[in-house]
């Protein structure tokens, strides 16, 4: 399978600049070919991307949406048996709809779509929503991951406006926020192959938190004097055990049906009993923890984290805060990364993201107090 990574996004969106920065420093000796398609007669940036090694198809006899069913595919088949790339790049006309890129990509055979990438210009984005909107739409709503150019040239203002305005089509894929210049080739390509939201990010501290209460509930089990319910449950050929897990849950002798059908499934075999405990701790974990995961393009001072880290420790105000993680853009040009759980929290400088994400997971999180509270 050749992997293809589809990149759209308006004209002068800045589409060039970013495949050049991931051909320098992020597809690292990768054999690539690029398919180019400028809306026109001729086609003005091969000839400074063919210095980099590339080798450069163009079909500027129209829109690359124009010629999707005859022209594309077989100019995509070629590329595969001419040069045997290990990745195909295709860079669709800025008024080409994303959506029929990647229909006409997917019918090709032996083709992979690893990224689907839409840059937009955050400058210009409420304008070309409002005049192109057809387009413009469409690119973003396709898009596995929306990158925003000259995000360095706004006020923060103006660039909450763009993401707003963004999320109302797309909720879903991640947003780059963070100038170019700030980060890697490198780190953009792995957030279009393996785009880590916020969402995903509170996911993974939610199954973190969930499997070191297994494990902690694992090596209870194994005490000899535990009185537990969960321990009863696993010594159930103890006659007295059984009888005093009774005592405790049943006084009234009527619920001895109810009792008969709860050990049916634990007296099950070994794999029955394995994907029992499974299910009752995904519930368990579902109703006593919840999170908040959100990503932000705001710049904080450590002494803004600081302060709001030292706010969670209230219950009454943001709920039960067991664990929170965040990696933010820094006022000073920095990153700052933070962790923090009950009376302790660390916050330092570290490198920098795609954009800001932080996380929280506690019990009875108080959402809306969250975000407030990190002037989201």
């Amino acid at each position: 399978m050749t992997k293809v990574d589809i990149f759209s996004g308006f004209l002068g969106a800045g589409k060039t600049t970013l495949i050049k920065k991931l051909i320098a420093d992020g597809y690292n000796g990768a054999k690539l070919v690029l398919i180019e398609n400028e809306f026109g007669q001729i086609g003005i940036d091969g000839g400074f991307l063919k210095e980099s090694g590339i080798e450069i198809t163009e079909m500027n006899s129209g829109c690359i949406c124009c010629s999707l069913v005859g022209d594309f595919g077989t100019a995509l088949k070629d590329v595969i048996e001419q040069f045997a790339p290990d990745r195909i790049l295709i860079e669709p006309s800025g008024v080409g709809k994303l959506s029929d890129v990647v229909a006409a990509v997917k019918r090709v055979e032996g083709t992979e779509i690893c990224g689907t990438v839409t840059v937009i210009d955050a400058s210009k984005c409420r304008i070309y929503l409002k005049n192109f909107k057809e387009f413009y739409e469409n690119q973003i709503k396709y898009a596995g991951t929306i990158i925003l150019s000259r995000t360095g040239n706004i006020s923060q203002e103006k660039l909450d406006q763009a993401i707003a305005l963004i999320r109302e089509i797309n909720d879903h894929s991640q947003i780059i926020t963070t100038p170019w210049d700030e980060l890697s080739g490198v780190q953009i390509l792995k957030a279009i192959e393996e785009p880590l939201t916020a969402a995903d990010m509170a996911a993974a501290l939610l199954e973190a938190e969930q499997h070191e209460l297994e494990h902690a509930h694992h090596h209870h089990e194994h005490g000899e004097d535990c009185e537990c319910e969960e321990c009863k449950h696993h010594h159930d050929d103890d006659e007295d055990d059984e009888h005093e897990h009774h005592h405790h849950h049943h006084d009234d002798d009527d619920d001895d049906d109810d009792e008969h059908e709860h050990h049916h499934h634990h007296d099950d075999d070994d794999e029955h009993e394995h994907e029992h405990h499974h299910h009752h701790h995904d519930h368990h974990a579902d109703e006593v923890f919840d999170s908040i995961g959100f990503e932000t393009s705001k710049r904080f001072s450590k002494e803004e984290i600081e302060n709001a880290l030292k706010a969670l420790d209230d219950s009454e105000k943001y709920g039960m805060i067991l664990r929170s993680k965040g990696i933010v853009a820094g006022d000073d040009g920095t990153w700052i990364h933070f962790d923090f759980v009950p009376e302790e929290a660390e916050v330092r400088t570290g490198a920098s993201d795609v954009t800001g994400k932080i996380v929280v997971i506690g019990a009875e999180v108080k959402k809306d107090a969250i975000k407030e509270l990190f002037g989201i």
